[in-house]
């Protein structure tokens, strides 16, 4: 029996991908929308018995404001986490804020359906990579992860970096090329070198790597102190 949902994410690509594949699992989707600020907005209007909120930075202040919200005001809903595991502290503050569950961003989509129903049960929805990965920051702290945001940065050219963050907004080549003005046949050349570079087939797998790995906040935070 089919679950009704409302799917939220940071990145538009990744919530209309992710709310088109459990559509077509037999599960109703109420709403749709990014960025993951407008979660209790959706849920507000409607009733749906699980929310999937898509959150790129979990750590950052504010993150799960509209979390606590969703759960002060509507409290039947439950609330999923689909985010990068890679930092203790933002599991620690979705499940702080009230979330059901937590499901990495990249996860494939019978994982996330399996979460879903946990969560309308009324059960605890983690999975086990998100457990290892909380045990193993707290039994070797001092351990420091690789950048792989950075690494990956590195990789690309400023102009494909400009690129992958219009793919993460959902833009197709027509879209990209006219606004960042260049010819068509250039905009697809920069989608396949973005891809190649992230090791993706497919721009939603680029996007998922990109949020995953943190290199998406790192844009983000670069095109702040630019614009600064």
């Amino acid at each position: 029996m089919g679950v009704r949902l409302v799917v939220v994410d940071d990145h538009r690509l990744l919530a209309e991908a992710l709310a088109t594949a459990l559509q077509l699992r037999g599960h109703r989707v109420l709403a749709v929308g990014s960025p993951a600020g407008v979660a209790a907005d959706l849920v507000a209007g409607r009733r749906p018995e699980v929310c999937l909120l898509g959150v790129s930075a979990p750590g950052e202040p504010g993150a799960f404001d509209g979390l606590r919200r969703i759960r002060r005001e509507r409290p039947e809903v439950a609330v999923i986490v689909l985010g990068p595991v890679g930092e203790l502290r933002g599991v620690a503050c979705a499940f702080a804020a009230g979330a059901a569950g937590y499901v990495p961003s990249d996860e494939r989509i019978e994982v996330v359906e399996r979460a879903i129903g946990r969560a309308r049960a009324g059960e605890a929805a983690v999975t086990v990579d998100v457990l290892r990965g909380a045990f193993d920051q707290l039994l070797r702290p001092v351990a420091e992860p690789d950048d792989e945001a950075v690494r990956l940065l590195r990789l690309l050219t400023r102009r494909e970096v400009q690129v992958l963050a219009r793919i993460a907004d959902g833009e197709d080549t027509a879209a990209i090329a006219a606004g960042m003005r260049i010819a068509a046949s250039t905009a697809r050349t920069h989608v396949q070198r973005v891809l190649m570079k992230l090791g993706a087939r497919t721009r939603l797998e680029a996007t998922a790597v990109a949020a995953r790995t943190g290199l998406l906040e790192r844009m983000a935070d670069g095109r702040r102190t630019a614009d600064g």
